[in-house]
């Protein structure tokens, strides 16, 4: 019998009332469990608004140790309930520091050991995440859960084309981006929505491996700054063609399944893997392509 699986992306608009999020977060993965969805991923840092627009000493205070997350015990029972996968993004406070982190969540409600810490952080007008957030320490991580083996990324790690070769080198079979992204707060007439999906369809089709990705929307407002998230969360197959997407205004879900069996042979077949020279990229371990060794 061949390996499927159905993945599921959720949209919404985050509040100030964490409980209130959480429990919009609890109704959008009951709607994606009732259409028959196993792995379904929540938006980066959904418990709160987007909190990077400026640097305030106050919102440091909104991270907590895993241990103390409240959403993360939450979806620990729902897990458990629906028989589902989920992959929980928080505000970590780790000891002095604080990361952009994830925890996977599998169908018995059960934590992985092992979380994910985001491992590029950036630092730009409206997201100034570098104020926030170290950056990660754990190395890209994947899952073996009740469903399928899993790779996650978070948010600007999805420009990075690196972040997806070493989770597929891995043995990811489906790649997740939790991500909050929108407009640019300094230049309205920016719009980088297309780029964005294009760049991530990318990493799907050169490494053959569907790719889910799930946004936030609304307009969230700090003092003089605002941005508006643009949604348009999506799911690839595994060439990077949109197999489903939701527009900028709507919250929802996506669900799409994939048979996994049939994923792996065309990888296999396509001899992208089997290709590759590690031994030619040293360059790749340099900052400026030039102080590396080329081999």
């Amino acid at each position: 019998m061949p390996r499927t699986v159905t993945v599921a992306a959720t949209q919404m608009a985050c509040s100030t009332d964490r409980q209130s999020n959480i429990q919009k977060a609890e109704q959008l993965v009951r709607q994606a469990a009732a259409q028959g969805a196993q792995i379904i991923l929540l938006q980066e840092l959904f418990e709160t608004p987007y909190f990077c627009q400026k640097q305030k000493y106050d919102y440091l205070k909104l991270a907590t140790p895993l241990e103390q997350n409240p959403a993360v015990a939450h979806f620990q029972k729902l897990a458990a309930e629906l028989q589902v996968v989920l992959p929980i993004c928080f505000y970590e406070l780790a000891g002095q520091v604080r990361f952009n982190t994830v925890v996977m969540i599998d169908a018995d409600g059960s934590l992985h050991p092992n979380r994910y810490r985001k491992t590029h952080i950036p630092d730009g007008p409206g997201y100034s995440e570098k104020f926030y957030f170290s950056p990660g320490d754990t190395g890209f991580q994947v899952w073996e859960t009740r469903y399928a083996r899993i790779g996650l990324g978070i948010c600007w790690d999805q420009w990075f084309p690196e972040t997806a070769r070493a989770l597929a080198l891995q043995g990811a079979e489906i790649i997740f981006y939790p991500t909050a992204i929108g407009s640019e707060p300094h230049d309205p007439t920016l719009d980088s929505c297309d780029h964005w999906q294009r760049t991530q369809q990318g990493h799907a089709a050169a490494n053959l491996t569907p790719v889910v990705v799930s946004n936030r929307v609304g307009v969230e407002q700090e003092d003089d700054w605002q941005i508006t998230f643009y949604g348009s969360s999506f799911i690839t197959d595994g060439f990077g063609a949109k197999v489903a997407e939701l527009d900028r205004q709507q919250e929802g879900v996506l669900v799409q399944a994939f048979d996994l069996d049939a994923l792996a042979f065309t990888r296999q077949s396509w001899g992208v893997f089997r290709d590759r020279r590690p031994d030619r990229y040293k360059l790749l371990m340099c900052k400026d392509g030039a102080t590396g060794n080329n081999g």
